[in-house]
């Protein structure tokens, strides 16, 4: 229930700060006073728009907080699903910059603006006589029915099935989609396997086939310099291995007089055992060294075979021709295997649908026990409020066989008649705005009695009702205030009368800035505020035991 609702520079309002009762409250004021500026700024911290331009003051920015008590109402889980701290005095904030820039808050925690209004819509319900026209809307009717049926829980499984149902549905038509396409594609996607596989390409042999082309392409050249390195080695006159052994030989008749050149003999004589190794490889790679015509013409068209596939396939390697030859290879098991997976889907789709067919069927028993349920308790309410002719006949239609929506295979429409002997028809036919918004109180008032919704807010419905019949539409109100918070905006004493707490809204005008202002009236203040509305500025002590006589039989006074 909405405990506090505190506003600042918001439209003709500074500062206001309002406490308000778990039961009826009652907001009473003159045309213009600023009943509808109240309710405008809740509106904001509902998660609705803003505009700067009905700021009080344009150099401030404008703060709306709403203090709200939250147990017993079974919001932890949207607390927890939206990653917010959970608290049984739960405070929703909402600040807006005059240039427009807005900010929300739950719990001191920034959220956006849909989240507000989803927390909003769980905590408040605006009834307005302009709200009376949902009632045309199918939606809203089938939910009065799932309200009075308590099929929440029901519908919840049934679109969680549903949904996986659709989803199934969907992926079983691209599937069979997929697969059509790709068994025309499959002679393509064959021979495109076939000819990388015949390839029979191994992970990083282009590199080495180069290397070994390059080598073959130039053997001679080769050959040439390795013979020529041999000959300078051990072959020419004098030959370098010779030349090397004659300094050796010189050294070691030097050591005899020099120490130290021992160590240089000894090295002298290790270089030359390396030199004559180096010839001997130098020999081997010579006489392997030679033209092969054969395996030059193996190489070039290995290669040319490699440059081909690449330049086909637009790749630069034989690594990427071989994700290329893979990703085929599955292509190819994916045809072979989607009639397999097709089949599986299809039971899987059989089965949600035999569920989604079996909670529908739930549902359409549990509505159309419900529905005789609800046009008796709605005409009977209405028959209350001076409307005892009219009848609310609830048609009740199934979808063709197969066909399901989110909702399930019902079609619900309200039909309304306002007087004796004529037909029900679509309301938007045959009822008038204050006929409607009779309808709509009876229809919230028996809502509410299956519904742990917090708060309810009627702006000014009574329009079009006077006399004994608002006396009744208050008691309405008074029995709804027993289930729930009712915030009622009501120009007619005999409503205003049956109010736990009753405030006044006016224009206070004596600074040079008009202000709207509240205040919560006592006994005496209440009396001479519902004596005005019987009869204007100055009343009698007629009109004054009028309203003493109203608040008496509708609540007693409060000590």
């Amino acid at each position: 229930m909405l405990k506090r609702l505190a506003i600042r520079n918001y439209a003709l309002i500074d500062n206001l700060d309002i406490s308000f009762s778990k039961e009826l409250n009652i907001l009473t004021g003159e045309t213009g006073a600023g009943k509808s500026i109240i309710l405008g700024a809740l509106s904001l911290i509902l998660g609705q728009r803003a505009e700067s331009k009905y700021f009080f003051n344009q150099q401030k920015k404008c703060i709306i907080e709403g203090t709200f008590l939250l147990d017993g109402f079974h919001l932890n889980e949207f607390f927890t699903e939206n990653d917010l701290d959970f608290d049984l005095e739960t405070v929703l904030r909402r600040e807006i910059s005059s240039d427009g820039k807005t900010r929300a808050f739950i719990n001191d925690t920034p959220v956006n603006l849909a989240i507000l209004k989803k927390l909003g819509e769980k905590l408040i319900d605006v009834h307005s006589q302009h709200a009376s026209l949902e009632i045309n809307d199918e939606e809203f009717q089938l939910l009065v029915i799932d309200t009075v049926a308590g099929n929440q829980n029901l519908l919840n499984n049934y679109r969680k099935v549903y949904k996986s149902y659709k989803k199934a549905q969907t992926q079983l038509r691209d599937l069979i989609s997929q697969s059509e396409q790709s068994k025309a594609d499959l002679d393509y996607f064959q021979f495109q396997f076939e000819e990388l596989e015949k390839a029979k390409l191994i992970a990083g042999e282009q590199v080495e086939l180069v290397k070994e082309l390059d080598a073959l392409s130039h053997a001679e050249d080769i050959k040439k310099n390795l013979l020529n390195a041999i000959s300078i080695l051990s072959e020419s006159e004098p030959s370098a291995i010779a030349q090397i052994k004659e300094a050796a030989i010189s050294l070691a008749n030097a050591e005899k007089y020099k120490v130290e050149v021992a160590v240089l003999t000894e090295r002298l004589n290790s270089s030359l055992i390396e030199i004559k190794d180096i010839l001997s490889e130098i020999e081997d790679i010579e006489q392997g060294s030679m033209v092969n015509e054969n395996r030059l013409l193996e190489l070039s068209e290995r290669l040319d075979l490699i440059y081909s596939l690449q330049k086909k396939h637009r790749v630069s390697s034989e690594m990427e021709l071989i994700a290329i030859r893979d990703e085929i290879s599955n292509k190819l098991n994916g045809i072979l295997f989607a009639d397999e997976d097709i089949e599986k889907l299809k039971v899987e789709v059989d089965r949600l649908y035999n569920e989604v067919q079996e909670l529908s069927a739930q549902l359409n028993s549990s509505r159309a026990e419900s529905i005789p349920k609800v046009e008796a308790s709605v005409m009977a309410t209405l028959a209350e409020i001076g409307m005892p002719n009219a009848v609310l006949q609830i048609l009740n239609e199934t979808l063709p066989t197969g066909k399901f929506d989110e909702n399930g295979n019902n079609q619900i429409k309200f039909l309304f008649s306002a007087n004796k002997g004529q037909a029900p028809l679509p309301m938007n036919k045959v009822a008038s705005g204050g006929e409607l918004s009779r309808l709509m109180l009876s229809i919230k008032s028996l809502i509410a009695m299956h519904t742990a919704l917090p708060t309810i807010i009627f702006d000014e419905i009574d329009t079009g009702i006077s006399g004994e019949v608002a006396l009744k539409v208050g008691h309405i109100m008074e029995k709804l205030s027993k289930n729930m918070q009712v915030i009622a905006i009501t120009h007619l004493p005999q409503i205003a009368s049956k109010g736990d707490s009753h405030y006044r809204v006016f224009k206070d005008e004596q600074e040079e800035i008009t202000r709207t202002n509240i205040n919560e009236l006592n006994q005496e203040e209440r009396i001479l505020e519902i004596a005005k509305m019987l009869s204007g500025d100055n009343p009698g002590e007629s009109a004054m035991q009028n309203a003493r006589d109203l608040i008496l039989n509708s609540k007693g006074f409060k000590n």
